[in-house]
């Protein structure tokens, strides 16, 4: 699951302090530097015409929206909100992808992405909410059951949560692998907790203020 040797350094450390053996998919080695790739690349083989991408602020779904369709040899606009990074920014463009900035923050990006979507006749390709990335995204247990073998299954599986993509694809994964009732341990940053908040509340929630965000 893990290749490389600093790969393996980390895994025997991280096994060491967990007293049990941890595998790492290390999805950071994508093309695109994310998952993302994944379920971007599988909505728009689906679809056919990625013409349209809603970047969320890290730009990992940006990111992977533009390499798919330089690969397909299609047009990608991202829209990006103003607090994205210009580093980001000059990758998406490095890319060969349009971008386009709109808003101050990730729901005024969206908002003009269904308004091109809509005015302009072009595709819209969501980060995460949507259930061709989520099928896309459930390759990642399927994988990671090829490389564990026959008769092996993890004690549990810990990923990130952020628009909830990567959870929904590796639920499908696991109930296709026969894995069901194995645990996932969603893990979230602290002010920017919306999952949580929606599982506390059992309902969609929005969330008043983002107080805590990394940037990369």
């Amino acid at each position: 699951l893990a290749g490389g040797e600093p790969q393996h350094a980390q895994r025997r450390s991280m096994s060491k302090m967990a007293g049990t053996a941890v595998y790492l998919k290390m999805e950071n080695c994508q093309p695109s530097g994310s998952f993302k790739i994944r379920g971007v690349g599988h909505l728009c083989q689906q679809v056919g015409a990625p013409s349209l991408c809603l970047e969320p602020l890290c730009g990992n779904a940006g990111m992977a929206a533009a390499y798919v369709a330089r690969k397909m040899g299609l047009p990608a606009t991202v829209v990006v909100p103003s607090s994205t990074p210009a580093l980001v920014v000059r990758r998406l463009q490095e890319q060969g992808a349009a971008v386009k900035v709109a808003g101050k923050v990730w729901d005024d990006a969206n908002a003009e992405a269904l308004r091109l979507a809509e005015t302009e006749q072009l595709t819209f390709v969501p980060p995460f909410d949507h259930p061709l990335l989520w099928e896309g995204h459930a390759s990642v247990v399927a994988e990671a059951a090829a490389a564990l073998g026959p008769g092996a299954r993890p004690g549990a599986v810990l990923l990130s949560v952020g628009g909830g993509g990567l959870l929904c694809g590796v639920v499908r994964g696991l109930k296709d692998a026969g894995w069901a009732d194995v645990p996932v341990i969603a893990m979230e940053t602290v002010g920017a907790d919306c999952f949580n908040a929606a599982i506390k509340a059992g309902e969609l929630v929005t969330l008043d203020d983002i107080t805590r965000l990394v940037q990369l």
